[in-house]
């Protein structure tokens, strides 16, 4: 079938222009003014509407295998078209570990089950991410994980973080590494700074993230491999990897909607859905995270969605699980924060979303352009609603942004051209 989207303001990668989409086999065949509709043709009205990329999000927790009580993969990917995501990444700390090519292989079957968004799965770098040994990353490789990540910890030992980083490469694969020196976290729950003293949370220090990073830099820049940082939220660590950057470091980074809006005054109130990691820190560390934004530093703007049931939340601050439920809020907080408050335009935010997130992977789309798969989210700026995790379709609640105003509705998701998702 064919499907044309009329009227709408397209958002390029270089410029917005009110134009129609003519879509056919799953691509996007044609862009111009006035396309004229054929007897069977499906024709969606986008008047008044934006056509954004589908949004790409590159660093999503799926939860199954094995905690599927928190989240599967069919109510995380209804979640993700309903926030305009038409492709994501699921970080392998399952049930077991996705450290091999079997559950890699699971993954795709379940996805290809749902037939929803696309989803990629990342292989661990190590067995069972216990940071000892490699895991299978050829095999995994060739059953189509499209990086490799052992998220929630960092790979301490650094022989083993440089074998990954080798073997990584060799399959032309990126290790995606969350910064995190274990020993100087220490136990901590919140930044460490003012708030941390006065509430009396335990905290965990800028240098814990940047001393990681700097030694992931480091140990791809001596192999002369790309790197990927995950959710950057200091500005130091905004500031090594502009550093790197300059002198021509293979290097890429990402950050997420509550590094860039959030400052750790949200931990005062005790609220556990407040508790991420890494935690959400200071006014400098804010406006850095904007600022590496804006200059490039920071490449991608993800979720690092990580929905828990109310049993790992409801309890005292110490004890609950780390993380924030977000793949439904990402385009509306972003748009709000970003561009309706005129930090960027449309389309730079669509590079960081959409297209930016498929060069990192060397996915297929991330732009709107002739030949491209038509993975579209069709939004109404200017509709202004409230947040309310309970009306979440992810089986994760927990979001610190209840009650905030933001602007961008999604109205409907396609993906190859499939409607999947009309509100």
């Amino acid at each position: 079938m064919k499907r044309l989207i009329k009227g709408g303001e397209v958002v390029f990668s270089d410029r917005t222009e009110v134009c129609d989409l003519l879509i056919e086999d799953g691509k996007i065949v044609k862009i111009a003014k006035n396309i004229a509709p054929d007897g069977d043709t499906d024709v969606i009205d986008a008047s008044n509407k934006t056509v954004f990329p589908g949004i790409i999000d590159m660093h999503v927790h799926l939860r199954e295998p094995g905690f599927e009580g928190k989240e599967d993969i069919e109510s995380g990917s209804k979640a993700a078209v309903a926030g305009g995501v038409t492709q994501i990444c699921c970080m392998p700390n399952t049930n077991p570990v996705c450290d091999n090519a079997v559950v890699v292989k699971y993954i795709k079957t379940r996805a290809e089950e749902v037939n929803l968004c696309k989803v990629h799965p990342i292989g661990a770098i190590t067995k069972g991410e216990k940071g000892e040994s490699l895991a299978e990353i050829g095999k995994m490789a060739k059953e189509g994980a499209v990086a490799l990540s052992d998220d929630g910890r960092s790979v301490m030992n650094s022989l083993i973080m440089r074998l990954g980083m080798e073997y990584a490469s060799g399959f032309n694969l990126k290790c995606l590494c969350h910064c995190e020196d274990l020993n100087l976290v220490d136990g901590g729950v919140v930044n460490e700074g003012k708030n941390s003293t006065l509430t009396g949370l335990k905290g965990i220090p800028r240098a814990a993230e940047d001393i990681m990073i700097a030694r992931d830099i480091s140990l791809a820049e001596s192999l002369d491999v790309p790197v990927h940082i995950c959710h950057v939220s200091t500005y130091s660590g905004v500031d090594i990897i502009r550093s790197a950057k300059a002198r021509g470091v293979k290097v890429t980074a990402e950050t997420c909607p509550h590094y860039f809006i959030l400052t750790d005054d949200i931990i005062t109130d005790f609220d556990t859905f407040t508790k991420v990691n890494p935690p959400v820190r200071e006014e400098r560390d804010r406006l850095a995270i904007i600022e590496g934004l804006r200059d490039g530093t920071l490449d991608c703007i993800v979720t690092d969605h990580a929905p828990h049931s109310r049993k790992d939340k409801e309890v005292e601050y110490n004890l609950a699980a780390f993380g924030m439920s977000g793949i439904e809020t990402s385009f509306a907080l972003s748009y709000t924060y970003l561009v309706k408050s005129g930090i960027m335009t449309l389309p730079e935010l669509s590079r960081l979303m959409a297209k930016n997130p498929a060069k990192v992977l060397g996915l297929e789309g991330g732009e709107i352009t002739p030949g491209a798969p038509a993975d579209i989210a069709i939004v109404d700026l200017g509709a202004k609603y409230v947040i309310d995790g309970n009306k979440f379709i992810s089986k994760g609640k927990n979001t610190p942004f209840n009650g905030y105003e933001v602007y961008g509705k999604v109205c409907a998701t396609l993906v190859d051209g499939d409607v999947k998702y009309r509100a």
